[in-house]
């Protein structure tokens, strides 16, 4: 059923979502990033702004169909955790493009996908379709790992 409260809901959680990317885009990849030496297997950078929109459009619907069926009072663990992992992938962005401490994202990006791992598992418990909604994020965030640490192996 469509209330007010659950659009406005549904609203909230997709700007939560779209927030966290937006934060992260104020690190832009730049002259540093194009001089790393990249492995061969490097999406072109046009792929990313478009993987992450839909990407944050899905976590965002998850958490809100999360949201819906238990609130904060019966789902306070997924949902902090899930607030939990925007913060963390912001922070991605800015130790790699902002800092450039490759190593430090690296490690920052594992703690990220086992955060993701979990907050999908406790979606799941509640409904099914929050836990699949977060698989393409999981699945994207161990591709991106990967890709860091071929970065950091090229680039010590």
């Amino acid at each position: 059923m469509k209330t007010p409260g659950n659009l406005l809901g549904l609203a909230a959680w997709l700007a939560a979502s779209l927030a966290a990317g937006w934060v992260g885009s104020r690190f832009l990849p730049g002259a540093w990033y194009e001089a790393l030496a990249k492995p061969a297997w490097t999406p072109p950078n046009g792929v990313f702004a478009p993987v992450w929109t839909a990407l944050y459009l899905l976590m965002g619907t998850a958490a809100w169909l999360v949201w819906r069926r238990a609130g904060f009072a019966g789902a306070s663990a997924a949902l902090a955790l899930f607030v939990a992992q925007l913060a963390l992938n912001a922070l991605w962005s800015y130790l790699f493009f902002g800092a450039h401490r490759i190593g430090a994202a690296l490690i920052e990006v594992l703690v990220l996908w086992a955060v993701i791992l979990i907050v999908a598992v406790l979606f799941w418990r509640q409904t099914r379709i929050a836990g699949l909604l977060m698989l393409p994020y999981l699945i994207w965030t161990g591709f991106a790992s990967a890709l860091n640490l071929a970065l950091w192996r090229m680039n010590r």
